[in-house]
């Protein structure tokens, strides 16, 4: 998958304007089809599915922007979820192009102004995922976790859960395959937005004014509780509104309904894993997200387990000491552009800091390296083409903080000063290493 701007493609994959999640699965799906092809959407996405790109997907799968695709380039438009010429944006002035490819995949009914393709593959079916699951099913193409989620979260929202009349067999059984590669149910059930009932705002209003903070191992938790006669279903649906919400971190929301307790829990930071927690109630699901079912106890009873449990569990919080890497590659003001060019080829790096006298000055990063070098100009001064303006953490500072100041700021290094002195670095590979729990390709996302 091409990450550099720099490199134009000759294969991409897009799909409709304002894209849905459908579209944005039909798309991941593709691209297993044709893994040499660049994802571009060709303009606005839908609300829902911006802020799912700005939470998680950025981070999961590689898209192009649209700017760095020269479309006279191109000999193979791969349409997905659409094949109506008005709704592919730029992409539209291709149509007609000669020596180009266009790939259809669609379950939309015909048009007038649908567009006519090499190849072809049009099929009824509730969701367009279904259709291109089909064939990576038919192919032995196997999926991550991560893709089978996303791709399964395509497919009921465009059954509606499987509860729309345009829903088919074919969308059942893909969602069944999808199931079977490892797709999380929880995650779906939280991305989907649903009309509440009465009822349902009346528990959410009772979950908000009962949520009581505490802070564990410095990290902060929310508890919350609600009592019902009857049982409210969606309530992992109402959990989920209520961390929105509140923008909330960790929550355990416990709720006594006819004769049992309902535990669903969530967390967003890596030293809560409500799957462990949840499991010490006899419960289980995922380091994010949880549940738990108690029977034969009260719910004063499930609390007081549940803040012994907490205890147990979480993990003291992280420091920006703890995450950094260290000793810190540099190079002084004076370096010329080709020792920088070389410290970054050694030490496999795409960041250099600028240090002068133990402070810091500025930072270079690989991409203007490279440029210089290309135009001759590795003799000149790193302090000619360092930039200037950065920020810095301390080195207590804690891991929300860290992930503000880099996500926010989409910052490619985080240098960790103490007075004055530069003693680490923290990158988005650090960052990721850390809220995934796994190691990730070294200077991936630098």
């Amino acid at each position: 998958m091409l990450k550099n701007g720099n490199q134009h493609p000759e294969e991409v994959i897009t799909t409709h304007i304002n894209a849905d999640f459908d579209a944005l699965a039909s798309m991941i799906a593709a691209h297993k089809l044709y893994p040499s092809a660049a994802m571009v959407f060709p303009g606005a996405q839908e609300k829902n599915l911006r802020n799912f790109f700005l939470n998680s997907a950025s981070y999961l799968f590689d898209f192009l922007k649209l700017k760095h695709v020269k479309l006279d380039k191109l000999k193979k438009l791969i349409l997905v979820d659409t094949r109506q010429k008005s709704r592919i944006g730029r992409f539209a002035d291709l149509v007609g192009k000669p020596g180009l490819e266009i790939h259809i995949y669609d379950h939309h009914p015909d048009s007038d102004d649908d567009i006519k393709g090499d190849v072809e593959v049009i099929r009824q079916c509730g969701a367009n995922t279904t259709i291109l699951t089909q064939l990576l099913r038919q192919k032995g193409i196997e999926l991550t976790p991560d893709e089978a989620t996303l791709m399964c979260l395509g497919i009921h929202e465009d059954t509606g859960s499987f509860t729309f009349s345009s829903t088919t067999p074919e969308d059942y059984e893909a969602a069944a395959w999808l199931s079977s590669q490892g797709a999380n149910h929880n995650i779906i059930a939280d991305m989907l937005t649903r009309e509440l009932t009465a009822e349902q705002v009346w528990v959410l209003n009772d979950l908000t004014r009962s949520a009581s903070r505490k802070t564990i191992n410095g990290v902060e938790v929310v508890i919350t509780k609600v009592v019902r006669d009857e049982y409210v279903g969606d309530f992992a649906v109402l959990v989920h509104k209520l961390m929105e919400m509140e923008n909330l971190d960790v929550v355990f929301a416990l709720a006594q309904m006819e004769d049992r307790v309902y535990l669903v829990a969530r967390s967003r930071v890596p030293q809560v894993n409500v799957g462990d927690i949840a499991a010490a109630l006899g419960g289980g699901g995922h380091p994010q997200a949880a549940s738990a079912t108690i029977k034969n106890k009260t719910l004063a009873q499930v609390e007081r387990s549940l803040n012994a449990i907490l205890r147990n569990r979480i993990r003291p919080t992280s420091k920006a000491r703890d995450m950094m890497s260290s000793p810190v590659i540099w190079v002084p003001p004076d370096a010329t552009v080709k020792k920088a060019a070389n410290l970054m080829t050694r030490y496999n790096i795409n960041v250099l800091l600028v240090i002068e006298d133990e402070e810091l000055k500025g930072y270079i990063t690989r991409q203007v390296v490279e440029k210089a070098v290309f135009f001759g100009l590795e003799e000149l001064k790193v302090s000619d083409y360092m930039n200037i303006e950065f920020s810095t953490v301390g080195p207590d500072a804690t891991l929300k903080e860290v992930q503000d100041l880099i996500i926010k700021n989409k910052l490619r290094v985080l240098p960790v000063v103490d007075r004055g002195k530069v003693l680490g670095v923290i990158t988005r590979t650090d960052l990721l290493n850390i809220l995934v729990g796994e190691p990730l390709v070294p200077d991936l996302l630098i």
